[in-house]
């Protein structure tokens, strides 16, 4: 895909150099380990969060961030695709009447708080209406090429833009107020899909796409069918279990937003 580096998007929120729960390393030990932890401090008089350094005490400060030149360009790149996406749904729902609220992009390392709650990196990326942010732990790209295998720029800003095409249908009152069935779910989920479809119709019209991206996007949908992933974790296929739609199903949606760039079009 064509871009290029500019400044972080003001819409940004870089929690990567923060620990969930004020610095307690939930993301190693999880919520339970925490409370242990805390009781034993008390009772003990002894500070037993310490030995989440390595029992040292020297834990790293709050907002100490450890980064690389690629994670620093992929930051470039999600930022990129998060400001054009946002950008391309406002004049959208201009054209049809309705006000578009910018979302947040938050970038976290293995556990994060939300006013969803608690989630960690193995949720992979999500939505949370809320506070109307995007949640995202960058490493969720290594997985998406290595585990999943969906290399490509195009396929990183697929699962972004289904991410915020949760944000657009909230705006629109699509999304259910309480728990769903997993119908619908399903028809929630294979929205968004399309709805990151319509981005990359946007993307395509600007020259923005380079050959082989449409692949690449649809390669990333395929890979997180629920067909495929039960099929991947338990050797077996259910589809009552079913929450996102088949590997075809997703792909063929986002294909759908890709070809016609309306919202229309994705009624699921």
């Amino acid at each position: 895909m064509r871009w290029t580096l500019g400044p972080r998007s003001p819409n940004l929120e870089d929690q990567r150099g923060q620990r969930a729960f004020g610095g307690l390393g939930v993301g190693r030990i999880g919520v339970g380990g925490v409370i242990v932890l805390l009781v034993l401090s008390l009772v003990f008089k002894k500070d037993f969060f310490s030995l989440l350094s390595g029992g040292t005490g020297d834990a790293s400060p709050a907002g100490t961030l450890q980064t690389t030149p690629d994670e620093e360009r992929l930051v470039g790149f999600v930022s990129f695709v998060f400001d054009t996406a946002q950008a391309t749904w406002s004049r959208i729902l201009r054209q049809n009447g309705a006000e578009y609220r910018d979302a947040k992009l938050v970038l976290f390392r293995d556990a994060v708080q939300s006013a969803c709650g608690f989630a960690e990196a193995a949720t992979g990326p999500f939505y949370c209406p809320g506070d109307r942010k995007v949640y995202i732990d960058l490493g969720f790209y290594d997985e998406l090429r290595r585990r999943f295998g969906a290399p490509g720029d195009f396929a990183q800003a697929y699962v972004l833009t289904h991410e915020l095409g949760h944000h657009v249908q909230n705006l629109l009152g699509l999304m259910p107020g309480g728990p769903s069935s997993n119908g619908q779910s399903v028809r929630i989920e294979l929205q968004a899909d399309c709805f990151a479809g319509i981005w990359g119709h946007y993307m395509a019209q600007q020259g923005l796409l380079e050959p082989g991206d449409v692949e690449e996007g649809l390669g990333a949908a395929a890979a997180v069918g629920d067909d495929r992933l039960q099929k991947m974790s338990t050797g077996t296929v259910s589809p009552d279990a079913f929450t996102h739609g088949t590997s075809v199903q997703r792909a063929s949606w986002f294909r759908r937003g890709l070809e016609s760039g309306r919202v229309q079009s994705c009624q699921t």
